[in-house]
């Protein structure tokens, strides 16, 4: 793959790090953790994978959890010039 192409994933992309020790904290499965990550035009965008049973723990009470590390992971990005977010897929059913 090539640098411009929008399926790349670095391995350095803002706030990949931190969501990794982040998530890897936070969850009972955290071998169930997938990230993937995609840079294109619009900017970076880390999608998180976890076991139906940590979900809760990652939303939070009231989206409070999750909030806030899309929040830090908007912070890290904008030190490089970059718009980082965050999207969670649910699990499978």
């Amino acid at each position: 793959m090539t640098a411009t192409d929008p399926t790349t994933e670095p391995k350095e992309a803002p706030g990949l790090a931190f969501l990794q020790f982040a998530l890897e904290e936070l969850l009972e499965d955290k071998d169930q953790l997938k990230i993937e990550t995609k840079v294109d035009d619009l900017g970076v965008l880390h999608t998180i994978s976890v076991s139906e049973r940590d979900m809760g723990k990652v939303i939070g009470k009231g989206g409070q959890t999750i909030k806030a590390l899309r929040t830090l992971i908007r912070i890290l990005g904008s030190q490089s010039a970059q718009r980082v977010n965050l999207k969670i897929l649910e699990p499978a059913a």
